[in-house]
């Protein structure tokens, strides 16, 4: 069964843990960049304030003692922001930051009490018959003070959140990457390698500390052996059991053929034939869980293949080749699958039974109840058949074991219209061109080229 593939982009760990620092990373530099700026620029405004307001005490005494004003001064100047003229009306003082002829400007201003009293006397009066002292001052150099802090921020911000990330991925990654091993081991325990395993050192060394991801990594070794010593002694049973029947049975096998013609003596030969061919699906069984099994591979035309499989199975089975092709494959094991296809659909299957070419791929189609839901949803389990059926059910789990030692793929699936379907997929035989034929190198040639 083929493992699902993964979309093109995932949402992996590294890409997380990125996006968590830099939202973090943003938020803090963002609560310390207002913070800063809020007390820099709140001092600088209160400095500013103050100096004006002193401002505005010399330029009173100078207006009470009937003195010419500076220049930076005046009774109800224009540009005064109109909350200053009617605070000052209200008889009482303020500052306010304004732009005044395209400068920032600082104003400062307070009832005019001095020698102009009578309303004549008072040119521009509010409703309340007061008049505003005021003064300004150049606020230019304290606006440019604020941002240049807040381009400094801004730009500490910025290298901070790099120097964050940079050092959060470089940490991340390492954590990562040993995932990515565990994960790749377990895969190939999954795949059938028992003898995968992650190493991790912080899991040998009881001095470094322990995380996480050790503790993860440990466990799957941990798993990884018990689940192979488990697997081995299945594996050793059964071939023990297997090379231990076979002394008895060719014992009984060849009692059988001395016992006198009858229905009694056919019934014992054919169940020491069953016995024999139990026993040697189990060594088969044995050697393929073994992983020893050696390919002889060679070049082959699928199609007469087929015809051959299906001749030697003696059934009535209709071989169509749509169109045939060219295959580097063991002979014998390609045999092997097919002949224990053909076979299972013919006794738990129904009429006809079609076995069709249709270039590498090799279908055999029943036309009976289907196929098992476990043994589509998981492959065929040993020892297991529907109710009812005879057999001992080895037949599509040696064929399984024989397509993944050629490395073929073997899929089990239901019929479009109804029944049972398997569909072989053997690896293609590609002939390469000659040097020079204008069809690319070669890299390779068959028999006989």
């Amino acid at each position: 069964m083929r493992a699902p593939r993964r979309p093109a982009w995932t949402a992996t760990l590294t890409w997380k843990a990125a996006v968590f620092i830099v939202v973090m990373c943003c938020a803090l530099a963002a609560l310390l960049g207002v913070l800063v700026h809020v007390s820099v620029a709140g001092q600088t405004v209160n400095d500013s304030r103050e100096k004006a307001l002193a401002r505005l005490t010399e330029v009173s005494d100078l207006y009470e003692a009937g003195e010419p004003l500076p220049r930076f001064a005046g009774v109800d100047p224009p540009g005064l922001p109109a909350p200053l003229r009617a605070l000052a009306a209200r008889g009482e003082r303020g500052t306010m930051v304004t732009e005044h002829e395209g400068r920032p400007t600082m104003w400062a201003a307070g009832p005019a009490d001095g020698p102009a009293t009578s309303p004549a006397d008072r040119p521009g009066a509010g409703p309340a018959g007061g008049r505003a002292l005021a003064v300004r001052l150049d606020y230019t150099q304290s606006a440019e003070t604020i941002d240049a802090l807040d381009r400094s921020i801004l730009g500490s911000s910025v290298l901070a959140i790099g120097a964050t990330l940079l050092v959060g991925a470089f940490a991340v990654t390492r954590v990562t990457r040993r995932l990515h091993l565990t994960a790749q081991v377990a895969r190939r325990i999954s795949a059938g390698d028992l003898d995968a395993r992650v190493d991790d050192p912080r899991t040998k060394d009881p001095t470094r500390p322990q995380d996480e991801v050790a503790t993860v990594s440990g466990a799957l070794d941990t798993m990884a052996s018990s689940l192979q010593r488990k697997l081995q002694s299945e594996q050793r049973f059964t071939a023990d059991v297997a090379h231990e029947l076979r002394t008895p049975l060719t014992g009984l096998s060849a009692a059988a053929e001395l016992l006198p013609e009858g229905r009694p003596s056919e019934l014992v030969r054919d169940r020491v034939r069953a016995m024999r061919g139990l026993t040697e699906d189990l060594l088969e069984i044995s050697r393929l869980d073994a992983r020893t099994e050696t390919v002889d591979l060679a070049v082959h035309e699928l199609g007469p293949l087929a015809e051959r499989v299906v001749r030697a199975s003696g059934t009535d089975t209709e071989v169509r080749v749509v169109r045939d092709a060219t295959v580097e494959t063991d002979r014998r094991r390609v045999e092997r699958v097919l002949g224990n296809l053909v076979a299972n659909a013919h006794k738990h299957g129904a009429p006809p039974v079609v076995v069709t070419v249709d270039g590498p791929v090799v279908s055999v189609r029943d036309h009976g109840p289907g196929y098992p839901a476990y043994l589509l949803e998981s492959g065929p389990q040993r020892f297991r058949t529907e109710s009812g059926s005879k057999g001992h059910g080895l037949g599509l789990t040696i064929a399984v074991g024989q397509a993944e030692v050629i490395g073929a793929e073997l899929v089990f699936a239901a019929g479009p219209d109804g029944g049972a379907e398997a569909r072989l997929r053997l690896p293609e035989y590609v002939r390469f061109d000659e040097p020079g034929s204008g069809s690319g190198p070669a890299s390779g040639s068959g028999p006989g080229e």
